[in-house]
């Protein structure tokens, strides 16, 4: 069984009096381990996607299931408790509260645990360690760079032990060095922690870095081998299994 399992999900949005179909009946298979890149023009529905997998959003037809847990089909109570064990989201933007240190915001996901406090300090010491800011914990954000805010971000993502890690343009608002940083971290955790990527990018060089590249055109899935020799018409609505 696959660790997520997307299977003939539709997606559409109601515009005023327009309806808007980003999906017609996508199937995807990921399986634990791997490290998938999400390519596609805007408003391919990239995004759309990954909130579907962190049940930030809900299909309108069709079923995403994580780690053995039917997600589209959770309550939002339930739902806040599964995303905050299985999920960890890395946003463009950075998400961090400018008023907690780099310690306090990669503590924050672990307060709506049960860890006591040494055991949150023994994490958040880990996860800031991993991404190389072990001593920058005590810094606030504008004492950061980019790069050093979007690794902290990251280690907020990662402090959970999350089941799978899903990022959207990480690399976005960040110049080259710090992207070939972050870019870097990800492949860490993927080849040295076994950590399971999801990564939206618009950025070819990114994109390089995962073990499988797919492409959203028009709602269809396309693997990245396969662009060149296939219109969007030719990719059918079948499934893709990594």
């Amino acid at each position: 069984m696959a660790l997520v399992e997307i299977r003939d999900v539709y997606k559409s949005f109601q515009r005023d009096t327009q309806r808007i179909d980003v999906f017609s009946g996508i199937t995807l298979d990921v399986e634990a381990g791997s490290f998938l890149a999400l390519m596609g023009p805007s408003g391919s529905g990239k995004s759309t996607l990954l909130n579907l997998i962190a049940g930030l959003d809900r299909p309108t037809e069709g079923a995403v299931r994580v780690a053995g847990a039917v997600v589209s089909a959770m309550s939002t109570g339930d739902l806040a408790s599964w995303r905050a064990r299985h999920i960890g989201f890395v946003f463009q933007q950075f998400n961090l509260l400018p008023v907690l240190t780099a310690y306090q915001n990669v503590e924050l996901p672990l307060l709506l645990t049960r860890l006591s406090k040494r055991e949150r300090d023994e994490r958040v010491k880990i996860a800031l360690g991993v991404v190389g800011l072990d001593d920058r914990m005590h810094h606030y954000p504008r004492q950061l760079s980019g790069g050093q805010e979007q690794r902290v971000s990251i280690a907020r993502a990662i402090v959970a032990d999350p089941t799978v890690i899903l990022l959207d343009e990480p690399t976005g608002q960040l110049d080259a060095k710090s992207s070939q940083e972050v870019l870097a971290l990800l492949r860490r955790l993927n080849s040295e922690f076994k950590k399971t990527i999801i990564i939206v990018t618009h950025d070819a060089h990114a994109a390089e870095q995962a073990t499988t590249v797919l492409h959203l055109e028009k709602g269809n899935l396309i693997r990245g081998d396969a662009v060149p020799s296939l219109r969007p018409s030719d990719a059918a609505r079948v499934g893709v299994a990594l």
